[in-house]
């Protein structure tokens, strides 16, 4: 068992840190940088991670749905975030949402997103997005967690349903969020991203758009 998250090993996120809010209201003061070109930039930085665990697994695919109320679901089939267990047998996320990417943000050489613009983490759509549920499967569990700005306003929430892990095998994760209204704007129609794009940038990854947006 973990012994405690100060010790635990930082290789993308500060396991110490559950919330950064220096960080994230530095985001939310410049979203034009942050997000340039609005919320297409915003789906980019979240299919990347789903692009991550396809090349890390040897191939996945992620499913973006745009919904009727400006809001955007990126779910993808990988392994779940990594989720471990504190010292009092508590469950711990890696602080995706909420705290840097630690090999992004920053970075001189960061990755390049297919848009041109350097990819900077999942805090930064945290951060520029009115609300932000996370769900998340792994083979020891699933969760879920709400996010507003970035800031967490739930706990981990379990999931025990047919959809765990530990009834039907089934891991991944889901990212379900709102950008804030200046964002989306950008990006509303056409849609915002073309999956033969995703796919030549990251061959790992198949990618399917679910329009659900009134016409």
């Amino acid at each position: 068992m973990d012994r405690s998250t100060a010790s635990w090993r930082n290789t993308t996120h500060d396991w110490a840190r559950s919330v950064d809010a220096d960080h994230l209201d530095r985001i939310r003061q410049d979203q034009a940088v942050f997000a340039p070109g609005g919320l297409p930039h915003l789906l980019l930085e979240v299919v990347a991670y789903a692009a991550d665990e396809a090349e890390c697994t040897g191939g996945g695919r992620c499913t973006v749905t745009l919904h009727a109320d400006g809001s955007v679901s990126v779910a993808d089939e990988g392994r779940g975030t990594d989720t471990r267990l504190d010292d009092h047998g508590r469950p711990v996320k890696k602080p995706v949402m909420a705290t840097k990417d630690l090999r992004f943000f920053d970075h001189p050489g960061a990755q390049i997103l297919p848009d041109g613009h350097p990819r900077r983490g999942m805090s930064v759509v945290a951060a520029l997005s009115e609300w932000l549920v996370h769900t998340n499967r792994r083979a020891g569990g699933a969760w879920v967690q709400r996010y507003e700005h970035g800031v967490p306003t739930t706990d981990l929430t379990p999931i025990a349903d047919a959809g765990t892990s530990g009834a039907t095998g089934t891991t991944g994760t889901t990212v379900h969020f709102r950008p804030a209204e200046s964002l989306r704007a950008a990006g509303a129609a056409p849609t915002p991203v073309e999956p033969a794009v995703l796919t030549h940038a990251w061959p790992y990854l198949s990618v399917e758009i679910d329009d659900r947006r009134t016409t």
